[in-house]
Parts: structure tokens; sequence; C-alpha cells
């Protein structure tokens, strides 16, 4: 089952013309990963000069048949953390915190620790020294949280390394919502999605729109949804659909649509911080030179990526030329991804429930950009 809508900001004509192409290059690149990775359902959102295109394969939920659609609430994994990263930044325009920050200033139980010697940049880029990906089993709640940050040991100074993880950029986000003296939960479904105009996005999906979540499909094809963990709000526990996803890609092209000081916590996430190989580290978002060759982009999102790797400390600033920013994200159940180049106004979102290889997740999102991409003069 395919369903592809495009956005009724065009005229019919228009939108008729330039969605055709637009959907055969969708779906080769996407419609053989259906079949090839045993995907049940999938939905594909592009951005064209602010022309929004939906296309919808498969199915929300083998057990009900129900087709996806754009509002089919996926979980997105850690693009949950350019989330994250946004609301730091919106407490930092605020004035709330610094990134100079070190994490005892917002939860003194941390003085004196390892962890303290981070700042909160640092937390943000995964710079702090050598965080695992995954708190260890035995943390089990954010009571025990502290004490594990008090007693963690790391293997490199601050800002020297960056390795991939949950609990560094959990914790920014943690200690973002103590400044703003609320729950992260709270802030981010009571005021960063309604400020982002997000109506179909959630870290606790409600009662009421249960029905618009897919079901997530493990390697056994079991249904599965994401797992509880210690800071799975902040590092990976948004769920959302194509339509507010393709929104929140459109917000970041164009973050002069939106109202300060939401605009400028949107910019400051597309700061760069930290060179790692050929990729720049921002808050979130991972940003490449574009045009980007498909080979550079699979190293970036590869498992090598997220071990440790040198950090080079760079003068913080915006992009200065064309830039592509992306961002993976993986659940049990689920696989995500989502790119973008704002000189260029284009953008993808792809949401899936099967977590399939990134690799090919990439390589289908960077066949579309290319396509959409201006010719070079």
């Amino acid at each position: 089952m395919v369903i592809a809508l495009c956005c009724t900001l065009v005229s019919a004509a228009a939108c008729a013309g330039s969605s055709d192409a637009l959907a055969a290059a969708v779906d080769r690149a996407f419609q053989p990963l259906m079949a090839k990775y045993n995907v049940p359902g999938m939905a594909v959102a592009v951005t064209v000069d602010g022309e929004q295109h939906y296309f919808g394969y498969g199915v929300a939920s083998r057990q009900s048949g129900a087709p996806v659609t754009p509002d089919t609430i996926f979980e997105i994994g850690s693009i949950s953390k350019t989330f994250t990263a946004t609301l730091g930044s919106y407490a930092r325009v605020l004035g709330r915190i610094s990134l100079d920050d070190h994490p005892s200033t917002y939860l003194p139980q941390l003085a004196g620790s390892a962890t303290d010697k981070a700042t909160l940049l640092n937390l943000a880029t995964y710079t702090a020294g050598g965080l695992p990906l995954q708190f260890p089993p035995e943390v089990t709640d954010k009571a025990q949280m502290p004490t594990y940050f008090q007693q963690w040991t790391p293997d490199a100074a601050p800002g020297r390394q960056r390795r991939y993880s949950n609990p560094s950029i959990g914790l920014f986000g943690y200690l973002s919502a103590l400044a703003m003296n609320g729950d992260f939960t709270d802030l981010i479904q009571g005021q960063l999605f309604p400020n982002l105009e997000l109506s179909h996005s959630y870290i606790d999906v409600p009662q009421a729109k249960m029905d618009d979540y897919a079901w997530g499909y493990d390697d056994s094809n079991t249904p599965v949804r994401v797992n509880v963990g210690v800071l799975d709000a902040e590092a990976y526990g948004v769920k959302s659909s194509a339509t507010d996803m393709l929104r929140f890609i459109e917000a970041n092209i164009a973050p002069d649509t939106l109202e300060p000081p939401l605009r400028d916590a949107v910019e400051g996430t597309h700061v760069g911080y930290f060179d790692v190989g050929e990729m720049t580290q921002g808050l979130g978002w991972e940003q490449y030179p574009y045009p980007t060759d498909l080979e550079r982009l699979l190293v970036g999102n590869s498992i090598a990526a997220m071990k440790p790797n040198p950090a080079t400390s760079i003068t913080p600033q915006s992009p200065s030329r064309p830039t592509l920013f992306n961002k993976t994200g993986s659940t049990a159940g689920f696989g995500a991804y989502a790119a973008f180049v704002p000189d260029e106004r284009i953008g993808i979102v792809m949401l899936a429930n099967k977590n399939f290889p990134i690799d090919a997740r990439v390589t289908a999102a960077h066949a579309v950009l290319q396509q959409l991409s201006t010719p070079a003069p």
C-alpha cells in the first residue's frame, strides 16, 4: 500500500508536476527496503522550498492492517536528541544555563566528581570523557543516577574525545530542565512541541492517540514498543509523525519564521563545536559540508562513529558554507533518519516500524536529496 500526498500550499498543477518525479525518486530509493528488510510500514516526508510531500508505505500494525498515514506516530529513537538539544538551547537563550557551566551548578551532588569536570557543552556533544552508550544494567531509576555519575571514571579529558552516549546528552537534558524549574517531559510536551506547532508528537502518547501509534517489530517480527529506561525521555523517548517531523525540519531550515527566543534556540543547535573526523558535532545535529558524498555520510553514521573518536574543539560558529545536518534514530522496533540542507531549502524524514540498517536509510535519503539539489553552475 502506497499513499502519496502533496501539500496544498501550491497549486494542484504545480503539485502534480513536481510530485510525480519526486514520488518516483522516493519509490526507487525506499520501496526496495520494505521487502529487503521486511519492514511493515514506512513514512517518508520531503520538503522542497517550502512545498511538503508525504509518502506512506505499508501498515502501521500487522495485526490491525491500518495503513501508514502522515499522522501515524512512530518512535524516532535518538532523533529525540535534537529536541533535547533544542530545549537546552532554549534554556541558554533564556539565560537559565550557560554551556560553560558544570553539572554541579544544577545537581550539587556531583560536586567534586569526574563528571563535574565536564561542562554542559561536553555533555551535549558527547565529549565529557567517555560516558558509555547506555547506563549499566544496575542503574534502573533516576534515584540511582546521581550515584552513577558521582562514581563514573573517565578515560579521556573533557573535550578530547567524542563517544556517543545516551547518559551524556540525557544528563544535559535533565539539567536543562532543572534549570528551567520543570520536568523534562512536561517542558517538551507542554512548551517546546506547542511552540513548534507539533500536534502529533509526544514522549508519553496519550490514550486518545494510541490508535495512531504504530507498532514496531523486532528481529523476530514480534510487535514491540520502546522500553522505559533512565533518562529515556531525554535520549530516545520522542514519538512523532511524518507531518510533525517535516514541520520541525522546516523550522530548522528557516528559523527566521519562528518567534524569538525559539528562533534563537533553533539557530543555536546549528552551531558547530567539535570536529570529529569529517563530521562536525553541534547540539543534537551532526554537520557535513554540502554537497556531501555518500561514503562520508556512511562513515559519519556508522557503528565506528559511535565508538570513542578524537575530537578537536573549534571556534563555535554557524556554518559559513552550505551544510547538511542529519541525525539517525533507532529503538528495538523502529528506525528513523532525518536530514536537511538549509541553503538548498530541502529536507527529508524517514520513519519506519522496523529497525533496519542505518546505511540503507542514509543511502536512500542521500539518493533523494541528490535529485533535489540545485545543479552546480
